[in-house]
């Protein structure tokens, strides 16, 4: 399993990940890191441990909004996809109709054609 080095608010810590996603994670601690100083610049120094807390909340927090947003999302497409069948129903059964309605007019004008035809 790849190891990855990463540096958080000065500390260097070993970690492990899976195939291919040593980048990934290396991205990811740049992030906590980040957040790490801005809060550091923030509040001063107010504790390590509070720090990484206090990043490892936002994170969350921005993950719970993200989930939100998904989740509405998911319902929105759920109920435009339902519209969606609704209306190709609704057209489906207007063509059948449509199709109803020109097999009488043809049939009408084709009487009316072998009438005409009768008389001559």
């Amino acid at each position: 399993m790849p190891q990855v080095i990463v540096t958080i608010d000065g500390k260097t810590f070993r970690m492990a990940c899976a195939e291919g996603e040593e980048d990934h994670l290396a991205g990811l601690a740049a992030d906590v890191d980040a957040r790490v100083g801005e809060l550091r610049k923030s509040f001063g120094e107010i504790g390590d441990q509070r720090l990484v807390v206090m990043a490892a909340i936002m994170a969350t927090d921005e993950l719970a909004e993200q989930r939100r947003r998904v989740a509405a999302l998911e319902q929105s497409l759920a109920e435009t996809e339902r519209a969606r069948q609704d209306a190709l129903r609704r057209a489906e059964a207007g063509e059948d109709r449509l199709v109803a309605h020109l097999d009488a007019i043809s049939e009408a004008i084709e009487r009316a054609a072998q009438r005409l035809d009768a008389r001559r």
